[in-house]
């Protein structure tokens, strides 16, 4: 007994995960930002005699302070300005439906519709949805000092003092973002080739997973930035001939890989060398020190790396030899009408809208009924749980409670201890840097960071002090409960719905993509897994306002592949695949976080997500053999994989528990597509219908 005693007390798996801090580099000067863009306008407040206007202020810079987390200058002006924007429409609002008792519960549920509907749209409309709800909540739920614009003028103010100090350096910065994020992707393919040949290949599926978001987060801030230049800058050209340029040395990598013999470390050294000279911008002329290749990998390397080599420095570059369809997002315009297409139309939009509606209703009614202190805590809560863009509602949940505990201890130090006035500002410098510090962590630290500082603004606005902790804790305790009964429990979308439907469409899109590298594909799924499912429950992968990505993925719609005549196409739909098993990917670890049976399921689920990366990995390295020297494979041998492939698509869709299988697919020995063969079948062999 004593042997198994600590083993009962040993938490869930789910728990673990959701507990476990995520590891982030910290962001310097987006937590000297947060110091003063919050504590700026309370000292000003309190200079001018008006301690509440300075806290308003601070409120709307804790918004901004949230939402300061893009790298490139442009992308800030989006994820900053934008849900400003949408906040003060939501302050106003709200205030005006202030004290007017059914009304105000009518008001705020519409608004919860329409804040539900325009978060779907991507990442930046989430955000932008996320701040109406929750400053109309605010604007409804107190009573605001002064006129009626003043309470949106002061909120705003306090974000956009933010984005002013996120774009001081711009003058003297312009462009390093995007040069430190294609330089990372070079040094990340160095460090997938120094892992090629590994065995076990943990290390290899590890490093080409990271290899894929960085790629993705490259050409996203390039092509947002490019659309808005028409191809008219040198610069941002320049930067997208040498993300094109390092795509046939990733390509190159399963091949080499696959056979099994590791690359000499000149290869990830040239790479490197490369990096440094993309990230400072040199064009001089540069020594490679490559080996002398032995076979056909091998070429395919050295061939890769010296095109990498000649295009990174060359002095200039010719725009109309850049291939923009990888990936060039459509003009503003079209993308606008497109999303506004989308919100209206899409059953997933009005589901989640509806599900937000549900839920904020009925906390106003409960408010409304039952008395219950500072109750626009508990609309608050709900607005910040239920985004199952930004992670599990039940994940979420779990976290806010926690992480209000923890908040509500740190912030009942501060109020017992700290006297109103000017040390509220001192306060304030110590706690504001560590929203920004501990956000990348989980959802769990950021609202223990975020807890004692609303509670200090708060107790400015309304002199409580210690007063405002018990409800604080009631309110958000009760909009948990009500976000996870009316907006998790009692929504009947399975796991294998939101999941399982994705990976069979990414499966799908795979039997095209080994057609299309032997011969002609039919055209992928218009917007693929990402951007036809994207709507389907509120998942946000990029955005089509957001950031200047096509949602969810980099390909245009009905896009024909057609190896021989457009290898572009075919880097496409590689990139486009490896990008949408990314997003299933992220899925899988939000589903995982969630009690049984979703996460036994997730947990089950699992591996055919990595058989099928391998698969597009044997698919790349058999076409990287056959274009060095391989001979090409028969159609019946591709036939017979995109066959096999097109039925484990079927099976996955059809299954709701993984039942395993044997499938024999036979072919030549020697031939190159039989790696892809083993990859298939092992697939099949985790997966398949009765």
């Amino acid at each position: 007994m004593s042997r198994e005693f600590p083993i009962g007390l040993t938490p869930p798996d789910w728990l673990v995960r959701n507990l476990q801090p995520q590891q982030a580099p910290l962001n310097r000067p987006a937590v000297a930002r947060a110091a003063v863009a919050m504590a700026l306008p309370l000292t000003i407040g309190l200079a001018l005699g008006q301690p509440a206007y300075g806290a308003l202020a601070s409120m709307g810079a804790l918004s901004g302070v949230i939402g300061d987390t893009a790298d490139a200058y442009r992308m800030r002006i989006l994820n900053i300005a934008i849900p400003q924007l949408f906040g003060a429409i939501g302050v106003t609002l709200g205030a005006a439906a202030y004290g007017h008792g059914w009304w105000a519960v009518a008001a705020l549920t519409g608004i919860a519709l329409v804040s539900g509907m325009i978060s779907t749209i991507g990442a930046v409309a989430s955000v932008a949805g996320l701040l109406l709800l929750l400053n109309a909540v605010i604007g409804a739920g107190l009573p605001l000092p002064g006129a009626w614009w003043v309470a949106p003028a002061l909120m705003s103010g306090g974000g956009l003092l933010v984005l002013l100090l996120a774009l001081l350096a711009w003058p003297l910065r312009s462009g390093i973002p995007e040069r430190t994020a294609v330089a990372t992707t070079y040094r990340t393919v160095a460090d997938l080739l120094a892992t090629c040949g590994d065995d076990p290949t943990a290390g290899y599926d590890a490093a080409r997973r990271a290899v894929t978001q960085s790629l993705n987060q490259s050409y996203d801030l390039v092509l947002a930035r490019r659309a808005r230049h028409h191809g008219n800058s040198p610069e941002l050209t320049r930067l997208l001939a040498q993300l094109n340029a390092i795509t046939p040395v990733v390509e190159a990598a399963p091949a080499v890989h696959q056979s099994g013999r590791p690359l000499p470390p000149q290869i990830r050294d040239t790479v490197r060398h490369l990096a440094h000279a993309v990230e400072t911008g040199y064009t001089g002329p540069i020594g490679l020190d490559l080996p002398t290749p032995t076979g056909e990998t091998t070429r395919a390397v050295d061939h890769a790396l010296r095109h990498a080599a000649e295009v990174v420095t060359a002095p200039d570059v010719d725009p109309g030899g850049i291939d923009d369809r990888l990936g060039r997002p459509a003009a503003l315009r079209i993308r606008a009408a497109r999303a506004a297409r989308n919100v209206l139309l899409s059953s997933g939009s009005w589901r989640y809208g509806l599900r937000l509606a549900v839920c904020i209703g009925l906390a106003q009614i409960l408010v409304s009924t039952v008395p219950v202190a500072r109750s626009y805590w508990v609309a608050l809560t709900i607005t910040f749980v239920l985004k199952p863009d930004f992670g599990s509602v039940f994940s979420r949940a779990l976290l806010r409670a926690l992480g209000t505990v923890v908040g509500l201890v740190i912030a009942a130090a501060v109020l017992s201890a700290v006297s109103r006035g000017w040390w509220d500002v001192l306060v304030l410098l110590l706690l504001a840097p560590l929203i920004p510090a501990l956000t990348p962590r989980g959802y769990g630290y950021q609202t223990a960071a975020i807890t004692p500082v609303i509670l200090l603004l708060s107790d400015i606005l309304n002199h409580q002090g210690t007063a405002l902790l018990l409800p604080r804790l009631v309110d958000s305790l009760i909009g948990c409960g009500i976000a996870l009964v009316a907006g998790y429990l009692l929504w009947p979308e399975s796991w294998h719905t939101r999941v399982g439907d994705r990976l069979a469409e990414a499966v799908a899109d795979t039997a095209k993509y080994v057609e299309s590298a032997f011969g002609t594909a039919a055209p992928l799924s218009a917007g693929g897994v990402v951007a036809g499912g994207v709507l389907g429950d509120g998942v946000v992968s990029g955005g089509v306002l957001g950031d200047g990505v096509v949602s969810g993925g980099v390909l245009g719609e009905g896009v024909v592949a057609r190896a021989e005549a457009d290898p572009a196409a075919r880097a496409r739909m590689r990139r486009r695949l490896y990008r949408d098993l990314s997003v299933i990917r992220t899925e899988f670890q939000r589903a995982l976080t969630e009690p049984p049976p979703t996460g036994r399921l997730a947990a089950g689920w699992l591996p055919l997500v990595v058989a099928v990366e391998r698969i597009v990995d044997a698919t790349t390295a058999a076409r990287v053999r056959v274009k060095h020297g391989a001979p090409e494979p028969s159609p019946a041998e591709v036939t017979q994989v995109a066959r096999q492939l097109r039925e484990l698509a079927e099976g996955v869709r059809q299954s709701e528990v993984l039942v395993e299988v044997r499938t024999e697919l036979t072919g030549p020995a020697e031939s190159v597509l039989e790696p892809l063969r083993q990859e298939v079948a092992a697939a099949r062999a985790i997966a398949s219908p009765h």
